[in-house]
């Protein structure tokens, strides 16, 4: 039985080892200029891309924001100072609703 699951996990092996594949190149994102937006590309984008802001569902208001901006904070252990996480949910709700 052993033996099976050597040659298996072998045989995985070569097969994720000879898939190949190139991510598409990342454009840079410009976020529409507004009181707070220096905050929102400094610590937003310490973790992930500015894209991630700009494809969420729209009209959702400042609630919405202000909970991902809360679970950034909780769960991802974002470090982001109170004043600065006000004025992120801020431009956030004001630019994207």
């Amino acid at each position: 039985m052993r033996w099976m699951v050597a040659a298996i996990g072998a045989g995985l092996a070569s097969v994720v080892a000879a898939q190949a594949y190139t991510l598409p190149e990342e454009k840079p994102v410009m976020l529409p200029r507004g009181a707070g937006v220096e905050l929102v590309e400094a610590h937003c984008s310490a973790c992930h891309s500015l894209d991630y802001l700009t494809t969420q569902p729209r009209g959702k208001g400042e609630a919405f924001w202000a909970h991902n901006v809360e679970k950034m904070i909780d769960t991802h252990g974002a470090e982001i100072p109170e004043d600065d996480a006000k004025a992120i949910v801020a431009y956030l709700g004001r630019t994207f609703g």
